[in-house]
């Protein structure tokens, strides 16, 4: 995990063109589902110790929503889509095309469904870049303090992974004029994140 920390700015930057084709798929997919205009943008793409992603979300005590994902197939690992409280019943909203005030079923739902456009459209673009086959799980579904979420992860995924790959992710709904963040990351496993590393010849 050593080696994902000191990754040059140069392949950083490869991985941030990486997930602004997958945020360009991911916006056209929401954008048809939606029938709303939506753009995304990645404004930064950063390694940093999964102790510290909860305070990048938010407060460490307050409510996220997020979308986890398994990765499957040439790379193996796990995915996360988190979006504070507020920011999550936005986005279902959006994908209900009526308000959302509280987390019941078809909220959740719709909170997953994007989660999965959103996780698969940036697994996607992993995939065509390395030239290898990524398959997504269903997604599922937490809601809980940041702190709790990212914590329950990092016992799931392995008790030395110590760094995650995050992807800040802004959505702009054009026709609201409204702006809403959220945070992608990457866990992949061990022999996963060798083969990414190896694939970022730059």
């Amino acid at each position: 995990m050593n080696d994902l920390k000191n990754l040059s700015p140069g392949q950083l930057d490869a991985l941030r063109e990486v997930a602004n084709i997958g945020a360009g798929h991911a916006a056209t997919a929401l954008s048809q589902m939606t029938g709303q205009r939506i753009m995304i943008s990645v404004p930064t793409v950063n390694v940093a110790p999964l102790e510290d992603v909860p305070n990048q979300i938010s407060d460490g005590e307050e409510p996220v929503a997020a979308v986890l994902m398994r990765m499957m197939g040439d790379l193996t690992g796990m995915t996360l889509l988190v979006f504070p409280k507020a920011t999550a019943l936005e986005v279902a909203g959006l994908m209900m095309r009526r308000p959302a005030v509280e987390f019941g079923m078809i909220e959740q739902s719709a909170i997953k469904e994007a989660g999965n456009i959103l996780s698969s459209a940036y697994m996607n673009a992993l995939s065509e870049f390395m030239g290898m086959i990524l398959m997504p799980s269903p997604p599922s579904l937490a809601v809980d303090h940041s702190q709790a979420v990212l914590s329950s992860t990092y016992v799931e995924v392995s008790p030395t992974a110590g760094v995650v790959l995050c992807v800040e992710s802004e959505f702009i709904l054009t026709d609201a004029k409204t702006r809403v963040r959220g945070l992608f990351l990457l866990l992949p496993d061990p022999p996963s994140l060798a083969a990414i590393l190896r694939s970022l010849r730059v």
